[in-house]
Formats: structure tokens, sequence, C-alpha cells
């Protein structure tokens, strides 16, 4: 496996595909493992993503990265499980008196909530309050309950990157849960890609940072969360089975437009990039819905 080996979901003319991704272009896994393999994901449960992006890389490439647009590398995960406050600094935005929270915040989002590198994030009609979130993104390969912490990192196949997109009114619509605001079709992105995870280092003290139009919003390191990549593994895997393909993402620094005074929201034009030491760096411009 390569320094940083990529592999995306893509479609090209209309079509999904996924293949690996080169500064040359991108060599089209799906044409040649299609049969067996339909996504990434079967990829991950077989275990066979590293291997088969290692012997992709002599290969030519069978598209140009302006020919093709990336989608979501899972494209249907039977879990996307977020994690909110997760950084110390965005815990102290929350005026309870409480140091840390005893356990992570959890709540989920389909995956239609979630569009591609280089795609619009939607801002709906609904509300103009459409804010980032920088995040993390772990994907399990290898499945368990009750996974204990020491054999937590094992059990992951690859990271990503998440633009975790909250429409922030809809938050408050309801009494205990911020389901509604989360789930706003292509409200949020992942990707661009998945690195195949092979060793902590990859995760354990990287730069996690989030700029609007070029100005730096968010910028904070893994080795500050409050909740470990094995800890929330293990808090997971104790109420729910984790299965390969499984989406878990991380939490985001303080610095979201809604903190601000008065607050900013993301407007049409803007851009939003998401970049982590070693994955990459994942981009969206902003539209309203048609």
């Amino acid at each position: 496996m390569t320094e940083r080996t990529r592999l995306a979901g893509f479609s090209h003319r209309g079509v999904l595909k996924y293949g690996l991704v080169r500064d040359d272009g991108i060599v089209d896994l799906s044409a040649r493992h299609g049969e067996r393999w339909r996504s990434l994901r079967e990829m991950i449960e077989e275990g066979v993503l590293a291997r088969l992006a290692d012997e992709a890389a002599i290969l030519p490439a069978d598209y140009a990265l302006a020919d093709i647009a990336y989608e979501i590398p899972i494209p249907a995960p039977e879990k996307i499980i977020c994690v909110g406050v997760n950084f110390p600094d965005r815990n102290a935005e929350y005026r309870d008196g409480q140091d840390a929270p005893p356990n992570p915040s959890l709540f989920v989002r389909f995956p239609r909530s979630f569009t591609g590198h280089d795609r619009p994030l939607i801002r709906p009609p609904e509300s103009p309050q459409l804010d980032y979130e920088g995040e993390i993104v772990i994907v399990i390969g290898k499945g368990g309950r009750r996974i204990a912490q020491t054999d937590a990192l094992g059990h992951i196949a690859a990271l990503s990157l998440c633009n975790e997109g909250t429409i922030r009114d809809w938050v408050r619509h309801a009494k205990f849960n911020v389901t509604q605001g989360k789930n706003f079709d292509a409200s949020g992105s992942i990707g661009p890609w998945l690195v195949p995870y092979a060793e902590e280092s990859q995760l354990a003290d990287i730069k996690l940072e989030t700029r609007v139009n070029g100005e730096l919003r968010q910028s904070d390191r893994t080795g500050r969360m409050i909740f470990s990549f094995a800890k929330i593994i293990n808090y997971i895997s104790t109420f729910t089975t984790l299965v390969p393909g499984d989406v878990i993402v991380c939490g985001t620094p303080t610095g979201a437009g809604a903190r601000f005074d008065p607050p900013v929201w993301l407007k049409p034009g803007d851009v939003v990039e998401v970049e982590a030491e070693g994955i990459g760096l994942l981009r969206n411009t902003i539209a309203d819905e048609v």
C-alpha cells in the first residue's frame, strides 16, 4: 500500500463506479471486479480493499479526474452514526457546568443527507441556517458486538472526511433530538475517498481543519478528542452490532457558523473545505435547492 492510497466511489456518464484515485486519473476497479463486489462496501466486507488497491497501482488510469463525479464512498451503509460534542472547546460552548459528558452523544443520519466531494451542499427553502461541521470518518471493516477498546482500532477498515452540514433551527424543532436538522437531502458531504487504515498513527493526533472561502474557521487535533476512536467503537458496539461498511462520524471542533455573533450561515457560492493530515481535502460549494 502506498503512503496514501485513495479509493473512491464515483460516477462516469451517470454510471456508478468505484476505483483507485491517482494524480494522473482514476483506475476503474468496478470494471474489473464489479461482478463480485458491487461497491467498496462489499470489498471492505471481504477484507480485500488494501490488496486490490495495491494490485491496481500499476494499472493505467481509465478516466481523467476531470471526467468523473465523486459520490459518497460507501453508497449504502447499514448505519451512519454521528458523535456530537467530542472536543473540549466544543463542549465548553454548552453552559451546563459539566466539564465533559460521561458518554458520547450520538445521532443517526441517512445516506441521502450526504453528497460527494466537489458537489454542492444544498440549502433548503425551509431555512437559511445551513452550517458546517468538519469531522473525521471511520469506516468499520470487521464487525462485532461489545468490542473491547483494546481491540477496537483493529475493526477499522478506512478513513474519510465529512462536512456534517446542519440546518441549525431544525435541530431545535423538538425537545429531545436533532434528527430533523441533520438529515435534509444533500446538506452534508463525505469523501473525497477512503484511505485504508493500517496503523494508529493515521488517527492518533492529526490536525483537522475547516475553511470557508479560504478563511480558517475550525482547527483542532484528534489527540484532544474527549472520546477516542477506540472508545467510540467500544461504546456504540455495546448497544448495536457494528457491521462492515458502517460509517461513524466522530465529532467537530469549535468554530461553526452558529457560534459567531451574529451567526454566519452558509450561502450560495460559498466554498467549504474540510482537511485532515494523511486523509485529504473535502471541498463543496453551496447552492439553493431548485
